[in-house]
C-alpha cells in the first residue's frame, strides 16, 4: 500500500495577495508606457482659425503663408510674396502642388486636412519630414522635427493653376513682341 505524507501549507500572509496584484498593474502599466513610447508619431494639427469648405486633394494647389521653424524655435523658411506679374492672377500666398514627392511627406499630409481661410500649426516629427538626411547646406539639422504655422488663403485645382500660368507666359510673350525682342523659340536659333 502506498502512503501519503501530509505537507502542511502555510497560510498566505496579510497584505501578500495586494502586492501580488498591485505588481501584476505595474508591470500592465511599464508595457503600456513602452509600447506607447515606441509608436511613430504622427502628424499633428492645431487650428488656430477653422477655415470653410472642402480639404484640398492630391490634384489640388494649395496657397498659403508659411513659416517654418524647429522646435527651439529658430525660423529655416518662409513663404516669399507672389512676383508683381503674378498679382490678380493669382490669390496671395506660395503655391504649393499636394501630389507624391512634390513636398516632404508631413507637409503633403498635414495641408490635406486644411480648409481655405484657416489659420494653422502643423508639427511634423522628423520621420515625415527629411528624416536623417536633410537637404545639403539647409539650416535643417538631421532628424529635426519642424513646426509650420500656416494660412491658407486659397485652394485651386492643378488645372486651373496651369492655365493661369500659361496666360502669364502668353502676356510676357506679347510684352516681349511689343518690346521688340523675339519671343524665347520664335524663329531663333534653337
Amino acid at each position: 500500500m502506498t502512503e501519503i505524507t501530509r505537507v502542511p501549507l502555510q497560510p498566505i500572509a496579510k497584505g501578500s495577495l495586494t502586492k501580488l496584484w498591485l505588481g501584476v498593474i505595474v508591470v500592465v502599466l511599464i508595457a503600456a508606457g513602452v509600447a506607447w513610447a515606441a509608436t511613430p508619431k504622427g502628424v499633428s494639427i492645431d487650428t488656430l482659425t477653422a477655415g470653410s469648405g472642402p480639404t484640398p486633394t492630391a490634384e489640388d494647389v494649395v496657397f498659403v503663408e508659411y513659416v517654418g521653424k524647429l522646435a527651439d524655435g529658430k525660423e529655416f523658411d518662409r513663404s516669399q510674396p507672389l512676383p508683381p506679374v503674378a498679382k490678380g492672377i493669382f490669390p496671395e500666398g506660395t503655391p504649393m502642388t499636394l501630389g507624391e514627392g512634390e513636398t516632404i511627406p508631413g507637409f503633403r499630409e498635414g495641408l490635406m486636412k486644411m480648409q481655405k481661410g484657416g489659420h494653422y500649426v502643423l508639427h511634423i516629427p522628423a520621420d515625415k519630414a527629411y528624416g536623417a538626411t536633410p537637404p545639403p547646406g539647409a539650416p535643417i539639422p538631421p532628424n529635426a522635427d519642424l513646426t509650420f504655422d500656416i494660412k491658407v488663403s486659397e485652394i485651386m485645382a492643378r488645372a486651373d493653376f496651369e492655365r493661369r500660368i500659361q496666360a502669364i507666359q502668353q502676356m510676357m510673350q506679347m510684352q516681349m513682341q511689343g518690346q521688340g525682342g523675339a519671343a524665347p523659340g520664335a524663329g531663333g536659333p534653337q
